[in-house]
């Protein structure tokens, strides 16, 4: 039997995810922006791959032009401006939310029956992998009772206030997962102001840069890695193109 992986102190159990087999996750890194359509078409052929055991689990990283994207529970209300950025219609969870230069998205394509069986599981892994990637650059974050993704509390001389600084939405289909998060490194911001992000009107969006922080890709793309192997298990580096879809 292999031996189980160390926990953190900052990642809970109940949040590890490995396989009993420990089998690498392939972890490919695309230059440029992918446009939206392109990155649905290679997940919906990689998730099949998956399901049909013809092709191993993928995480995806990379970058979007400026769009918005409308999930199953997408309100038509919560869409402030239709004709800023192309709106593109898709089958994740949750709802309204912008993707563009600046910020990392990264699709998960994993075999969740071998991870467990449990959407809730997976997405308390994916909140824990967000919130360990942002402690490595000393910024405090969690979720929120009510609200999906990964907060951060904000304070000045007689205010506070709680900013958005990950998204999160998923779909599952024969227990493979894709879709996944969305990390705003140095997005333009002002790009949110055309939808109500996720549905919450009341609470604001952040980055890294706002908060402070100059933080190339790669350096995210580094923190991300380390923390997703201490949750999810061991990555074999891909070379874009390399493995078929």
């Amino acid at each position: 039997m292999l031996a189980e992986p160390l926990n953190p102190p900052s990642i809970p159990a109940e949040s590890r995810l490995f396989r009993a087999d420990a089998q690498a996750v392939e972890w490919v890194v695309s230059p440029g922006q992918v446009p939206y359509d392109d990155a649905v078409a290679a997940m919906e052929a990689r998730v099949a791959a998956i399901a049909a055991g013809e092709a191993p689990e993928r995480v995806w990283l990379l970058e979007h032009p400026p769009l918005y994207t409308a999930g199953v529970s997408a309100r038509d209300g919560d869409l402030l401006q239709p004709d800023r950025f192309p709106v593109h219609r898709t089958g994740r969870g949750g709802q309204f939310t912008y993707h563009g230069p600046g910020q990392r998205v990264a699709y998960l394509m994993l075999d969740l029956n071998a991870r467990g069986k449990d959407v809730r599981g997976f997405v308390r892994g994916l909140e824990a992998w967000l919130i360990a990637t942002l402690d490595t650059f000393g910024i405090e974050a969690g979720p929120r009772e009510g609200r999906v993704g990964v907060w951060v509390e904000r304070k000045g001389p007689g205010w506070s206030r709680e900013d958005k600084i990950a998204a999160i939405g998923v779909k599952v289909r024969k227990w493979v997962s894709f879709h996944g998060i969305s990390l705003n490194i140095d997005p333009d911001l002002d790009h949110f102001g055309g939808i109500v992000p996720c549905g919450i009107a009341e609470h604001g969006v952040t980055s890294l840069l706002d908060l402070g922080l100059t933080t190339p890709m790669a350096e995210a793309d580094a923190a991300l890695r380390t923390a997703f192997e201490k949750i999810f298990g061991p990555v074999a580096i891909v070379t874009p193109g390399e493995g078929g879809s």
